[in-house]
């Protein structure tokens, strides 16, 4: 509990996550590992002893929160509450936990363990940490855990994303003087209600959302730039491919329209894929309900999606309870954490004799 909170209240905002790191390195190294970060900012330690197959336990830094926001973890009974708490800062307070215990002579049986704790988890960081990690110690994992979300929770397919920036450019102009020219802001409007018209599978699951909308200088300029980003998900990769192809003909087909300039640039991209983890997903759901938590498979996006995609057995596990992420009312029931401290150690145990 007492990490947990230590952690939340150093701000990790997006592509901010430098300050955190250097904190949770501190961490790991008073528990006696030899933290280093790497060269995109990830913690990584290599946690003495263990056998059997060797396994990352990898914990996102970054929030979704930008810099400023108040992130003082205010506490009550039942609930901590602090933007951040839960998603992920209650996660590597349980990671960090577990660290502490094997450097206080914790033997509980366990695999070769490669602690990491990410950058770029989160929003537009596109898992360049997962990705990273995955890259560097490619032949040398068994396994790839990630430790993120609610107790009970197993991910064990990942959503595939593709993310798109649309920039429609022109001359602008007086919204009368010049009125007849063609409207960036516009285009954007015109794009936003064709990208909602794609009709979407229901088979393979898949989305699609435009999060963000820039453009235009006053209420009476006509606009010379805007911009939209487009967020295109699925459970399969072909399908995301295809619907992430028709989204931008469609944004392309906008701008030859109104006579306008288009740049549509990638800003992110998560590869979709499941498979190959059905014994590592058995595993987890053992440890769970060892310690009296009933399990629950889903599809999400997280740091074990770039293993997944390498091939690699991967999922994430949920280790507290809570509510309310991305918000700023995030809450976490503290007394979770010890729940989720118990399960990792069981499923550690579980996989030490696979």
């Amino acid at each position: 509990m007492a990490l947990a909170r230590a952690i939340c209240e150093v701000a990790a905002p997006p592509f901010q996550e430098a300050r955190r790191a250097d904190f949770v390195q501190a961490l790991w190294c008073a528990a006696g590992l030899e933290a280093r970060l790497d060269a995109i900012g990830n913690v990584v330690a290599e946690v003495p002893g263990g056998s059997g197959p060797r396994v990352v336990l990898a914990s996102h830094l970054d929030t979704v929160f930008s810099a400023g926001t108040d992130v003082t973890v205010r506490e009550s009974d039942e609930r901590w509450h602090a933007p951040g708490l839960g998603d992920n800062s209650a996660s590597l307070g349980v990671l960090t936990a577990w660290a502490e215990a094997v450097a206080a002579g914790d033997a509980s049986p366990r695999p070769r363990v490669v602690l990491a704790a990410t950058v770029g988890e989160e929003g537009l960081g596109d898992l360049r940490g997962a990705k990273a990690l995955v890259r560097d110690l490619a032949g040398s994992l068994d396994a790839f855990v990630a430790i993120d979300g609610h107790l009970g929770g197993v991910v064990h397919q990942a959503v595939g994303s593709i993310r798109f920036e649309v920039e429609y450019r022109g001359p602008g102009g007086h919204s009368w003087g010049d009125f007849g020219t063609a409207s960036a802001v516009h285009a954007v409007g015109e794009a936003i209600h064709a990208l909602a018209r794609i009709e979407l599978p229901k088979t393979p699951r898949s989305s699609l959302n435009v999060g963000l909308v820039q453009g235009g200088t006053g209420v009476n300029a006509i606009a010379a730039r805007a911009s939209c980003v487009v967020d295109v998900r699925s459970v399969d990769q072909q399908a995301l491919v295809q619907l992430a192809g028709e989204a931008e003909h469609r944004c392309r087909s906008i701008a030859r329209r109104h006579g306008l300039e288009v740049q549509v640039s990638r800003v992110g991209e998560r590869p979709a894929a499941m498979g190959g983890n059905e014994a590592l997903v058995a595993a987890a759901e053992r440890a769970l309900r060892s310690v009296e938590v009933r399990p629950h498979r889903s599809a999400s996006s997280t740091d074990a999606n770039a293993a997944m995609a390498a091939g690699i057995p991967a999922l994430c596990l949920g280790v507290y309870r809570g509510g309310d992420a991305h918000r700023t009312s995030e809450w976490i029931d503290p007394a979770s954490l010890d729940v989720g401290l118990a399960a990792l150690r069981a499923f550690l145990r579980e996989l030490a004799q696979s």
